[in-house]
């Protein structure tokens, strides 16, 4: 780098040439090099080489549009004659000469901690009850078993009145029966999943039950690294991606005795419902995308294709799908779950839960999974304590009245509102300031970006099968014009966000939100807050639904009389505080009384 007085040197004799080149005056010798600068003279910026394309003042009267900021004419002349010299160099990581590849496991140095240090960071024990069992007998059908809790699975397993090897060969069948309609299956695990519930039952019958998950086929949103066999992330450049090793939650649920029988659907990279097989489809309503990007998994748990499955979100993927296909999702705390093995997308906000047909599964399941992995750098030990025989007689349960009168609020909202009264727990009106939330996306769409760079870099982004201006291509395109400046507002703005939600946690045990309310669904996915998504009713539509913005030259499909599908409401949890989540949502589940309906046809 040169020193300050390399620049001193250097300019004025600059600007002697320019002055001679102006009198037309013929110079016989080339300027002398500058002299070496003394010992000790300091390094400056902005007396760099050159380097990068030649700018002009008219590239920053356009560049100013993007980032929405103003300024001068000499303004603008300066750093057009100074760009070259201080600012592109900084980019020498990725246009070279010296490039540095960068692969998604390499997370980045800074890292977001949910927790602050006058907060109480869960809860005080690790403590696991299971609800009482109620005994009932296992069900004469093969379909009626396979809509079977997890819970109820688990004791006809245990009990030796059920094998896991019937019980895998009823969801393998399903799942090759009922994919040709929701488009859900990326790879089924056949071969996997009959030596897995092989040898599960050899253990159970030898006396070594591992616990409520032994023996329960499950789906993985093929996101999931699993050794030998294909993850595809659902996006066309990685269709033929083998990984040598498992993803932690993969290997834990292997540890738990769990049977793998297919890797699922999701939107290509993790957005919406739409893979290099197709969209995946709502098992309440084929007509319409089963909504994602946890397609496959929602769709494939609210069918009774698989027994539960593992989802992921960013900013919505667990909720939305859990919404549409009328399933159990849970977000987990961030940092409770290691994504070790996992497709990154945003380090900061990627989070990983069960999607199930029952409250309790979800308890059972993320049981099974949580805790911290030396791979995965955000993730945190914690404690779990969850009661299913425990009272919520008195939980403070927080809600905004204004909310709760608008879209996307419906009468099921209202309803589970009042059902909080009656199962014991207490309304608390709460509030928020507000505030620009959709601001923090700018996090999101830049660390999607640089997750994905290489992608977009050589072109292969173009592979993906969807290519509207709202999917990821162009929005990874646009995010290289973002201002690095805003991001690092938009970070010190999550914080302060952060801290509103600490104050109105002082207040209430937890929230009871419309589930797509958009301030909530990024408010707590940034500040990294569990949620528990549960069907409490059903609505009538009269139009399908779509994740998509819309098409004029592709309307969505439009049915009379309307059609009837499932709803769901969202509790939002203290951080690392899902127990209670789950005891508020068992309690709301029986009040409510529409877990056990089936979507027809299946």
């Amino acid at each position: 780098m040169n020193s300050r007085r390399q620049f001193l040197i250097r300019a004025p004799l600059g600007l002697l040439a320019a002055a001679a080149a102006c009198r037309g005056e013929h110079q016989s010798a080339a300027v002398p090099p500058p002299a070496a600068p003394p010992p000790g003279s300091p390094s400056t910026f902005n007396a760099a080489p050159e380097v990068g394309p030649v700018v002009s003042p008219a590239t920053f009267a356009e560049a100013e549009k993007l980032v929405q900021v103003t300024l001068t004419a000499g303004e603008r002349d300066m750093a057009a004659a100074n760009w070259r010299q201080s600012m592109a160099a900084l980019l020498e990581r990725r246009v070279g000469p010296r490039t540095v590849a960068l692969d998604a496991t390499v997370a980045p140095a800074t890292r977001w901690n949910p927790v602050f240090s006058q907060q109480p960071a869960g809860p005080v024990r690790d403590r696991f009850v299971r609800s009482r069992s109620d005994g009932a007998l296992l069900p004469a059908t093969d379909d009626e078993i396979a809509f079977s809790s997890v819970m109820q699975l688990s004791r006809w397993i245990e009990r030796k009145q059920l094998t896991s090897a019937r019980l895998t060969s009823i969801y393998l069948e399903r799942l090759q029966r009922f994919d040709p309609k929701l488009h859900c299956v990326i790879t089924l695990t056949r071969d996997l999943a009959l030596a897995q519930a092989k040898a599960a039952d050899q253990e159970i019958s030898a006396g070594k039950y591992r616990g409520p998950l032994h023996g329960i086929p499950w789906g993985g949103k093929d996101l999931l690294d699993t050794a030998g066999i294909p993850t595809t992330y659902g996006a066309e450049p990685f269709r033929n991606r083998v990984p040598t090793a498992d993803a932690a939650v993969v290997q834990r649920l292997h540890e738990a005795g769990a049977v793998l029988v297919a890797k699922l659907s999701l939107g290509a990279l993790a957005l919406n419902d739409i893979w290099f097989g197709g969209q995946t489809m709502n098992p309440w309503l084929l007509e319409e995308g089963s909504s994602g990007s946890s397609a496959g998994p929602g769709a494939a748990t609210g069918a009774g294709l698989v027994g539960f499955a593992i989802g992921s979100e960013t900013g919505g993927s667990i909720v939305s799908p859990s919404m549409r296909c009328g399933v159990n999702g849970l977000r987990p705390t961030y940092g409770r779950v290691p994504r070790t093995g996992a497709m990154t997308l945003c380090w900061s906000l990627d989070k990983l839960g069960p999607m199930t047909r029952s409250v309790e599964d979800t308890m059972l399941v993320l049981h099974a999974i949580t805790g911290p992995d030396d791979g995965d750098v955000s993730s945190v030990p914690s404690r779990f304590d969850f009661d299913g025989t425990g009272s919520v007689a008195g939980l403070r349960v927080g809600y905004f009245p204004a909310w709760m009168k608008e879209s996307p609020a419906t009468d099921v909202d209202r309803a589970a509102l009042e059902a909080v009264r009656t199962v014991g727990m207490v309304p608390v009106e709460v509030n928020i300031p507000d505030w620009p939330y959709d601001s923090l996306n700018l996090i999101l769409f830049s660390e999607a970006a640089a997750a994905f760079e290489e992608l977009t870099l050589t072109g292969k982004a173009n592979q993906l099968k969807a290519q509207v201006p709202d999917a990821w291509p162009n929005q990874f395109r646009e995010a290289r014009f973002l201002s690095a400046v805003d991001f690092v507002q938009a970070d010190r703005l999550r914080r302060r966000v952060a801290i509103e939600m600490a104050r109105v946690f002082s207040q209430v045990d937890l929230l009871l939100v419309p589930s797509l309310r958009d301030e909530m669904l990024t408010i707590t996915n940034f500040t990294g807050h569990p949620s528990l998504t549960m069907r409490a009713g059903f609505v009538n539509v009269s139009q399908a639904r779509s994740d998509w913005a819309p098409d004029p030259h592709h309307p969505l499909p439009t049915f009379s009389p309307p059609r009837r599908v499932p709803h769901g409401v969202t509790l939002i949890g203290r951080l690392f505080d899902e127990g209670t989540l789950g005891r508020a949502g068992l309690a709301l589940e029986r009040a409510f009384g529409v877990v056990g309906e089936r979507p027809p046809g299946f």
